[in-house]
């Protein structure tokens, strides 16, 4: 049986766009929950502004406070080198550094062009000493330009990775990709990376993202992003809903006779909390 892995990414791209206050110590417990599923990867804190993102606020104080799990690696987003640092020392295990194939989306989520955003992950992935991880947004459709070419997402790609990224997660933000269109950037994609480089990234806003999954699937990608209880969204992309649920996709892997190692009762414990913190 062919493995996949899921990335849990909910303590950050699922909780960063609720509008009622979180507490480090509700995050702290919910990535704690999560430790229990048999994750290989868990998003659990970003290193971003607090100005910019209020709910990522505290999240050194989160990561000192979670419960860690042998064999878990928790990540933190880094914009920058003052991110960096700060991730570096609260002890992550990896950092993720993120650009847009979108021009438009770059400025209004980052305030930087492409180039510029690169540049900065550039001085990033040099002065990391934990892996570097990419995210690429916007790759089937911006909110600003509309459709995204693939050529865009090949050329960022090709950046992240010349620059040490050991893999690429590319994620439809908007949740209004369709097959076609994924299948078709995939398929531009595997000139830059073996498929094993490569991670699907799935917002469900218009019911696709398990479909999504499927086109990712047969061109040979084996780890897709997901969100406990279907959190999420994005700030700077109005409308989006949350990446698509992670036990939605465990059961999508399930029925296609993929198995992805997690423990189905502790995800629902997991579920349960967090669909608590949108009381």
């Amino acid at each position: 049986m062919s493995t996949v892995e899921i990335v849990e990414v909910g303590p950050r791209d699922g909780l960063q766009n609720e509008p009622q206050a979180i507490t480090e110590k509700q995050k702290i417990l919910l990535v704690d929950a999560l430790s229990e599923v048999g994750f290989r990867r868990i998003e659990a804190a970003s290193f971003v502004s607090p100005k910019w993102v209020p709910q990522m606020a505290g999240s050194a104080k989160v990561m000192a406070g979670i419960k860690r799990a042998a064999g878990v690696r928790y990540t933190g987003l880094t914009p920058n080198l003052r991110g960096l640092a700060d991730a570096l020392a609260a002890d992550v295990d990896e950092v993720a550094v993120f650009a847009s194939a979108s021009e438009s989306f770059s400025k209004k989520n980052i305030n930087v062009t492409i180039a510029e955003s690169l540049a900065r992950y550039a001085k990033v992935a040099e002065a990391a000493t934990v892996p570097v991880r990419g995210y690429i947004s916007c790759v089937t459709d911006c909110p600003y330009e509309g459709p995204i070419a693939p050529e865009a997402v090949l050329r960022v790609s090709k950046a992240l990775f010349d620059m040490g990224c050991y893999e690429v997660s590319l994620g439809d933000t908007l949740g209004k990709g369709t097959p076609e269109q994924v299948d078709a950037m995939f398929a531009t994609m595997l000139d830059a990376a073996a498929p094993e480089r490569l991670a699907g990234h799935f917002h469900d806003t218009n019911g696709r993202a398990l479909g999504n999954v499927g086109v990712a699937l047969a061109r040979g990608v084996r780890v897709f992003d997901a969100s406990v209880a279907g959190l999420g969204g994005c700030p700077f992309a109005p409308g989006a809903a949350g990446n698509v649920s992670t036990g939605a996709l465990a059961r999508y892997l399930n029925a296609a006779g993929f198995d992805h190692g997690l423990d189905l009762a502790a995800l629902g414990r997991a579920e349960d909390m967090a669909r608590g913190l949108r009381l």
